[in-house]
This record gives structure tokens, C-alpha cells and sequence, in this order.
């Protein structure tokens, strides 16, 4: 599932998901495609297991982003996968990844740039982690802190029911926030909406997203049905509805 989220650079993500055709060369297509955009593919991996970060980096991702991370051991671990040695203990894999970055760099200078520009993601999203969250931001390699609402807010116990949060909830985020900019890393949030996201940016959010596709396709569909109301076509539909009720009334 892509989503896009925005910042000082388009940044668009490839969402990994445990689906029947979702496979290594699924993710290679994807990564391959958005790069060739010139966006910065990154991947969502299903946890911090050092294969699944090997895969998608080797694949040529610019970055990881790391659901449900629960504690600093797990931080030190996802962003040691991530980078080379002596940065890292990432190990190469795939000539992909350098041509996903450049080209034309040499392995001494992709070893360079991908430990400098490769962007580790973090989820903070249940309650251990948002205790935690100081200690989280602090740790070097990791270059931002992601904030998954509707997960964090079930393990706080203020679930996301409406589209105001609670305050409990509102409370968690900014406590997130604060720790990241602390730090000198960057925040995000999941956002269900446009006008979320602008809320989120002005208080200070690097990375907001504005929709997912599926969102996106629904929206679409209902804007251009509204749209179709009251035309000929909406007073065609309505013609051939009410034709089928008679039909079927008799």
C-alpha cells in the first residue's frame, strides 16, 4: 500500500504488508519505480528483524520505517541493521541498492552516502515506548520518530472514536514530539485527513501524510458521484432505476 507523506522533500513510502503477492521482487519493482521518480522510496517493514531491513535497504530503499517499537535495545538494534560498518552492522548484499542511490558512486562512496542518508523511521505507538520515548529519540542513527495514533491511542486506553482525540491521547503525541525535537530528530504522524495534517505541520510536524490510496479512491469516487447529481446523467441513472422498480413490481 503506498502512502505518501510529505516534508521539505517529497517522500513517498511503500507500505510492506503480510499479503498472499507481496514478495522480495514485488518490493524490488516498487523501490525500482519510485526511485525512478526521483522519490525517496522508503519501505514500511513488518518489524525490526535484521533480514526484513536487509531486504528492503538491499532492494534500494533510502530508508526504513519500523512499526511497534517498544524499547531502546529495539532502537540500537534497527538502526545497527540499517548502516555499515563502522556505523552499523549492515553487510552488502545487492548492487541495486548503489544504483538506486547514484549511478555512478563508487562502493567506498555508496558506503558513504547511504550511512549519511539513509533515514531510520520509528513507530512510537504503544504505551511502553511512549515511556520510554526520551531514550528512543536519543539514540544515535535513529533520525526520526513516527507517531501512530490509532495504535497508540488502543494502548493507552483513549482508542482513536471520533476525530477529535482525546486529550490523554493529544497529550502522548506532544509529549512525542517534544522528545524528537529534544533530540534534534524529526517527527511524523499518521493523519487521516488534509485538514489533520495541516494542524500537525503548523505545530511543528516534519512528515505528515494527507491520505492513503484507499481513502483516496473512495474520495474520488463519492466527489465525482456529487458532482454527476443533478445532471443528465445522475437524471438518466434515476430513469433506469425507477424503469427496474416498475419491472420488478409487477
Amino acid at each position: 500500500m503506498p502512502l505518501g507523506f510529505v516534508s521539505d522533500d517529497k517522500v513517498d513510502a511503500t507500505r510492506s504488508q503480510p499479503v498472499p503477492d507481496y514478495s522480495s521482487d514485488t518490493e524490488s519493482r516498487l523501490v525500482a519505480a519510485i526511485a525512478a521518480c526521483g522519490v525517496s522510496p522508503i519501505v514500511r517493514v513488518a518489524e525490526g528483524q535484521h533480514w526484513m531491513i536487509k531486504r528492503a535497504l538491499d532492494a534500494g530503499a533510502h530508508g526504513i520505517m519500523v512499526p511497534l517499537v517498544r524499547t531502546v535495545a529495539e532502537a540500537r538494534n534497527i538502526a545497527s541493521y540499517s548502516r555499515f560498518p563502522p556505523s552499523g552492522t549492515r553487510g552488502l548484499g545487492s548492487p541495486f541498492s548503489m544504483e538506486k542511490f547514484h549511478p555512478d558512486l563508487t562502493q567506498v562512496q555508496y558506503f558513504q552516502q547511504a550511512n549519511e542518508a539513509t533515514l531510520v523511521i520509528l513507530q512510537i505507538e504503544t504505551a511502553e515506548a511512549l515511556e520510554s520515548v526520551a531514550e528512543i529519540a536519543a539514540v544515535p542513527g535513529v533520525d526520526a520518530l513516527l507517531v501512530g495514533p490509532f495504535d497508540l491511542g488502543n494502548s493507552i486506553g483513549h482508542p482513536v472514536l471520533k476525530p477529535d482525540y482525546d486529550v490523554e491521547l493529544e497529550e502522548a503525541i506532544t509529549k512525542i514530539h517534544k522528545a524528537a525535537q529534544a533530540a534534534g530528530k524529526w517527527t511524523a504522524i499518521y493523519c487521516g485527513s488534509g485538514a489533520s495534517a495541516r494542524k500537525y505541520a503548523d505545530l511543528g510536524f516534519n512528515m505528515v501524510n494527507t491520505m492513503n490510496d484507499v481513502g483516496a479512491l473512495k474520495q474520488g469516487f463519492a466527489s465525482a458521484v456529487e458532482d454527476a447529481r443533478g445532471s443528465y446523467v445522475h437524471a438518466g441513472l434515476e430513469g433506469i432505476r425507477h424503469g427496474m422498480e416498475k419491472m420488478t413490481s409487477k
